[in-house]
């Protein structure tokens, strides 16, 4: 414990360690992705058709 001993013969307080809980920091897009995984497929098939409708509704 060399760090410990040279902290309290500078007079510095021994070190914190801090806790990092990785559920608080969790992204919320990746809780909606685990939790409907096919959403992605859903969204792209449903901007792929709008575009396609757009397509042929401009070519008319």
């Amino acid at each position: 414990m060399g760090e410990a001993k040279r902290r309290e013969e500078l007079g510095i307080p021994p070190r914190v360690k801090i806790n990092k809980d990785p559920r608080i920091k969790e992204n919320k897009l990746n809780k909606v992705l685990n939790q409907y995984p096919y959403m992605p497929f859903i969204v792209g098939f449903v901007l792929l058709a709008i575009l396609i409708i757009d397509l042929v509704n401009f070519y008319k």
